[in-house]
Parts: structure tokens; sequence; C-alpha cells
């Protein structure tokens, strides 16, 4: 069993790489293809997969920041790091793999055009790689380190909650570590089984003094990821990983075919500097029945939800994506909820002690009289991020929309 953990862990790393002939010689073995799909006489082992649950949407295209340039999430990233690092000479970026541009491919190019003192790798060490995050932000620099991936962010869960997080306060603001950014890939994935799967923004919810920051796009998180590195408190940018190369996709295809399809959409981005408010959530859609509220890749299955309820049972959905975990925009979610009544909030992340709970809670406080149904949570399930078992597991359209239709019939 170990043996096969540690393959499909190796599997997914190089799929992220990129190392397509290496992954093709597994495939002619048989190998990969008896962890992506059934076989089946004469189809192609990279098409077959269906490895999502959502179909992403797009944001319009806007000329508000100057020129644009399509890139899909993970090219909006590295133009954010691109920007910091050209913008602010003490900008440094570290972590595992970062000099050769990472497993995701987001740091790719900078080492070559900023320096090796200004972006590198460190030892396999979570905690040492936030606690050295932490030592250069504290001398004033811009640190921005990234964990490979969210699920483990946990060996620097110590240095993150009780030294980034309370350095301000400990010294009575003398010193702080606020130029501090992490980044880490996060959420599921289709195939990343239960280390590389997690959603563990709540974990961090409930420590004042960081902030933390999921957004649903390129555009979202080029402005956001400048935002919270130019933020003045420690940050936690999580992206969704199964957003990196598949922005504009009906992603319905094996990882494969989805990193090498060389006719995929992307958004338009602005190729300058531009910023998106922190703890603002924003409100995509309007309605007057039903609020729905999520962050990352589940606002792209929130949105088909909201598409089925007006054509299926003609209600009108108001979607917001929350974007900043904390401090999150209460006014905004309780504002459409004094609206519409009704509030269903959706994560990948499992029900209990998710953030939806916070919400839940603090609208049931402020909005009681003005609620037609209770509140209805979508979330993963309590039980650890499965493999096999993921199109069972996550929150997907059709259980946001069952969640949807009772509270119409309450």
């Amino acid at each position: 069993m170990a043996a096969v953990s540690v393959t499909a862990g190796r599997l997914l790393r190089l799929r992220a790489a990129g190392a397509e002939g290496y992954w093709r010689r597994l495939r002619g073995t048989g190998l990969a293809r008896s962890f992506l799909q059934p076989a089946s006489a004469g189809e192609d082992a990279a098409q077959t997969r269906q490895v999502a649950h959502f179909t992403f949407q797009p944001d319009p295209e806007t000329r508000e920041y100057g020129q644009t340039q399509k890139m899909n999430l993970f090219q909006s990233i590295t133009s954010a790091l691109d920007n910091s690092l050209a913008k602010d000479p003490t900008a440094v970026i570290f972590g595992e793999d970062v000099a050769f541009g990472g497993v995701f491919r987001c740091t790719v190019g900078l080492r070559d055009k900023y320096g090796k003192d200004r972006v590198f790798n460190t030892p396999l060490c979570e905690q040492g790689i936030v606690g050295f995050g932490i030592g250069i932000a504290v001398t004033g620099a811009t640190a921005i380190a990234e964990i490979q991936f969210a699920d483990y962010i946990f060996p620097a869960f110590d240095q993150i909650v009780n030294e980034a997080a309370k350095y301000r306060y400990r010294s009575g603001d003398l010193f702080n570590c606020g130029s501090l950014t992490i980044r880490s890939p996060w959420g599921c994935v289709g195939h990343g089984a239960l280390y590389h799967s997690q959603s563990p923004e709540a974990f961090f919810a409930h420590c004042p003094g960081i902030k933390v920051v999921i957004p649903r796009s390129p555009f979202q998180a080029k402005g956001l990821l400048l935002s919270c590195i130019e933020d003045k408190n420690p940050c936690i940018f999580f992206e969704p990983k199964i957003l990196y190369r598949a922005a504009g996709l009906n992603i319905m295809s094996s990882p494969c075919s989805v990193l090498n399809d060389k006719k995929k959409k992307m958004e338009q981005v602005p190729v300058e500097p531009y910023n998106i408010p922190l703890s603002q959530a924003e409100v995509i859609q309007e309605g007057s029945d039903v609020t729905l509220v999520a962050w990352g890749t589940q606002v792209h299955v929130i949105r088909e939800v909201a598409a089925m309820a007006q054509e299926k049972l003609g209600v009108s959905c108001e979607i917001i994506d929350l974007r900043t975990i904390i401090p999150w925009d209460v006014d905004t979610v309780c504002k459409s909820v004094i609206k519409t009544g009704r509030l269903l909030i959706s994560h990948e992340a499992p029900l209990t002690g998710g953030f939806a709970s916070e919400i839940s809670s603090t609208v049931q406080e402020e909005c009681f009289l003005n609620l037609e149904a209770p509140i209805s949570r979508v979330c993963g399930y309590d039980t650890p991020f499965p493999h096999i078992f993921e199109p069972f597991y996550i929150p997907d359209k059709w259980k946001c929309y069952d969640a949807l239709r009772k509270m119409i019939n309450y």
C-alpha cells in the first residue's frame, strides 16, 4: 500500500512538472492507465478520465488596468511574482524546487531573470521555510514563501500561528513580519487523494493576526496575490491547483490532456501590476431568492447551480465569491441574505468545523428575523480525502442543487 501511495504521489508531481516523456513511458507499461481510468479497447489513456466536477467560467475582460494578455492561473501567478520582484528590490522567493520553476511552474524563468539570491530553493522542511520567511520579513524585506502543497503546510503550523501571527502583538508593534506571504497549491485536483487534495483554510481562520485568501480565476489571482504581498500583515494565499492550467476549459478530461492542450482558452489578465482589495467579497451575480457563497474552485460549481435553479425552478440566485477567508466580509454576505432570506454555503473542506460554520453562525446572529429557511452547508464529508471515491466526496452541483431545492420548498 505504501508503494502504491509513493507511486501515485510521484505520478502527480511528474504530471504537474510536465514530465511528458517519462509519463509516456509509464503509460506504455500500463501503470498510468491503472491509476487514471478503466481500460477500454481503442481508447487513448489521456482522453477518458473525468477528473473534475465543474465548468470554469472566466471573468469578463477589463481594460481598467491597461494592456492585457491571455493567461491561465499559473501564468497569472508568475506575472504577479515577476511584478513584485521588479518593483521591490528586497523581495525574495523561496521554497522547494522554486529555482527551476516549481512543480506547477509558477516561478519558471524568475531565477534566470532576477538571480539566485532572490529566487532560490530550500530544504524539504516546511517549518524551516516559514521560520526563514519570518526572519527575512522582520528585517524589512518582502518574503514570498512557497509550500509545495497545502497538505504539507501543517509542519509549519506552529511557525505560522505562534510566531508569524503574533509577532507584532507580542512586541507591542515594535517589530513585525507583515511582509511575509505564504503561497500554496490548494484543493482537489481529480487524482490527488488524501495528501494532495486538502483545503485547510479553516485551520488558520481561528488565528488572529494573519489573512487567508483564495482566488477563483487568473484575473483574481494576480490582483489578490499582489495585494497580499503588499499588505502589512502575514498572508496565506491558497491557489486552486486544478485551475492552474485549466482556465477557460470545460474541465472534463485527464490531467495529461489538460496539461498539453494547446488550444485551451484563458482569461485576459493585465500585464502591469494591479490590486484587488482584501476582505471584500464580490457579488458575481445579483439575485432575489437565494444567496450562494463559496470561494476558489467552488465558485464555479455554484455558478452552475444558479443556472440550473433558474432554468429548472425559476429561482433567482445571488452569487458571492468570499475571496478573503479571514478577515471575511460580513457586511456583503449579510446584506445579501437580508434581501434573499436564504443562504447556501459550499466548500470542499469537511463539514465539521469548516469555515461555512462560521459564516452560518454569524448570519444566524445578524439576520435571524430575515431567514425564510435554515441555512444550508454543502461541504466535503468528515473523512480523509479519498482517491477513487473523490467524485462521491466533493460537493458537486447536484448536491448543491438538491440542498437549494429543499430550501426553496421549506
